[in-house]
């Protein structure tokens, strides 16, 4: 499939927008259909692909610090096997927890790799053929930051926490030290250009009530969080959050779900977009972003081919079946 992506990025560059509306691409976990996720790389290349946001998966270190890592675990993007061989926990695991950020540092991150050693996504960017490393938050923050003013665009940060419940279990408080960041870095009141994602409900209540902040907040949803799929549940989400992020299967299944949210002021930015993992009922990337983003009516999208739709939305129409780019 012919990619946009080269063909928009010097426009999008001079930040000139080719979107219409306030529909909003989110570069899952960076770029990750073209290079390993959570990496600075990875962040890099969604920004020059045109992503309005940038996601970053949050866990801490031992020594405190904030690391980019979609799990809690190390092994499933890194060669931690080999360089810490007899670190892991007795349920098998190399828990993030348990080493320094200088540890992390020296671990190589690659595409991410099933059990058996197998990527996901066999045709993705090449199992360990280059180097890259674990980048921190504040590397990812400044970054962006560094981007936005050499371009003169000014592209967000879509942070989540992850499990932030069981790292206060570990004696690490996630939400204030995430406020601490943000707040150094400029990103303070509800027009910043961040938002806040968790799937743990607790998390969020804590930080805009215990915590008091006015960032935007949102409530991820798994495809079996029955309660909030609810037009009772969306209610009780609207009295913490500002927006949804809902698999899209959710959405699939109840299309009337986009309208319930909307009926409560929430946004609705459902996950995860992928070229090759593609739903049988759609001959392409394309088709099925225009249907989300047309037909249901969703406000943005996360994607590991941030370009693509990048593109659905400049086009603003779905594109017919079969007779994609």
């Amino acid at each position: 499939m012919k990619r946009t992506g080269l063909a928009v990025m010097s426009v999008l560059l001079l930040g000139v927008s080719l979107l219409g509306g306030d529909k909003i691409v989110i570069g899952h976990r960076g770029a990750a259909g073209y290079l390993p996720e959570h990496t600075l790389e990875s962040y890099a290349f969604a920004y020059a692909l045109g992503a309005d946001y940038i996601e970053p998966d949050l866990v801490m270190t031992r020594d405190g610090v904030f690391v980019c890592l979609h799990d809690i675990y190390l092994e499933g993007t890194t060669n931690v096997e080999e360089v810490f061989p007899d670190r892991k926990r007795p349920d098998g695991h190399w828990y993030a927890i348990d080493f320094t950020l200088e540890e992390i540092k020296r671990l190589s991150v690659h595409e991410r790799c099933r059990d058996s050693g197998q990527p996901h996504f066999p045709g993705r960017f090449p199992v360990s053929a280059s180097h890259f490393e674990v980048p921190t938050f504040v590397e990812m923050i400044e970054l962006i930051q560094g981007l936005n003013k050499s371009t003169g665009r000014d592209v967000g940060i879509y942070p989540e926490l992850k499990r932030p419940g069981w790292h206060l279990n570990q004696g690490y408080d996630m939400t204030s030290k995430l406020l601490e960041i943000l707040a150094r870095y400029g990103y303070q009141g509800p027009d910043a250009k961040v938002y806040i994602q968790c799937f743990e409900a607790d998390a969020l209540r804590r930080l805009r009530f215990e915590l008091g902040t006015d960032l935007p907040l949102v409530q991820l949803i798994s495809a079996v969080s029955f309660s909030m799929t609810t037009r009772q549940g969306l209610a009780e989400i609207a009295t913490y959050a500002q927006g949804v992020g809902p698999d899209k299967w959710i959405i699939e299944k109840s299309p009337e779900f986009v309208s319930w949210a909307h009926e409560f002021g929430l946004f609705v930015h459902p996950y995860t977009f992928r070229a090759d993992s593609l739903p049988s009922q759609y001959a392409s990337l394309e088709e099925e972003l225009g249907k989300f983003l047309f037909d249901y009516g969703v406000d943005g999208v996360f994607t590991d081919f941030p370009d693509i739709a990048v593109w659905v939305l400049r086009e603003g129409a779905i594109p017919l079946r079969g007779k994609a780019r």
